[in-house]
């Protein structure tokens, strides 16, 4: 799976908009949506509210978690554990991204918030990096990895899936050939 997967998926989320029209529901595939109507709030999938906002026919409330101090206590937070938190969104990342890049004038102090979202992301990329160092050489056969998102996983996966696969060709290169018949009569 590649980042525009993991962007594809994370589009699905919900989130509130005000719609500044007026539409009866909307029956889709993946579910109803609406009704709408100007100045009431409304949840809708991140791709719907940016095509939205994108035609000027929204606005777009962040999430509960998207505020700066929310954000400050979460990177602090991970600062201090050793292992991985749980974050507020399984496509924090993701969200943030889409969110600030077609909203940012919907987002208060969007800027504070872009800079810690990269903290916290450096700082798990920073833990990931070394429980994959620490995986490699400690030769673990398995690992568990819990509260990772998608998009970190994806961000590691190809790299921790290369390394097993040369540590497994080292190992039985160097393991005794058993088809190798002993020297003794």
């Amino acid at each position: 799976m590649d980042a525009a997967e993991v962007e594809f998926l994370a589009e699905k989320e919900l989130v509130t908009i005000i719609p500044n029209f007026s539409l009866d529901k909307i029956y889709l595939i993946g579910g109803d949506l609406g009704p709408f109507n100007p100045g009431l709030p409304v949840e809708v999938p991140l791709w719907l509210a940016i095509n939205l906002k994108q035609r000027q026919k929204c606005r777009l409330i962040p999430p509960e978690w998207m505020d700066v101090e929310k954000l400050e206590k979460i990177r602090d937070h991970e600062r201090k554990e050793e292992t991985f938190t749980p974050m507020p969104s399984p496509y924090y990342m993701e969200l943030t991204k889409l969110l600030l890049n077609h909203a940012s004038d919907n987002i208060p102090k969007a800027d504070e918030i872009r800079t810690l979202i990269k903290d916290v992301w450096d700082t798990r990329i920073a833990k990931l990096r070394v429980s994959a160092d620490s995986f490699v050489r400690q030769q673990e056969a398995h690992a568990k990895l819990d509260n990772l998102t998608l998009m970190e996983i994806n961000t590691s996966g190809a790299f921790l899936t290369q390394a097993l696969n040369h540590m497994y060709k080292l190992r039985t290169n160097l393991q005794p050939s058993e088809s190798i018949q002993s020297q003794d009569f």
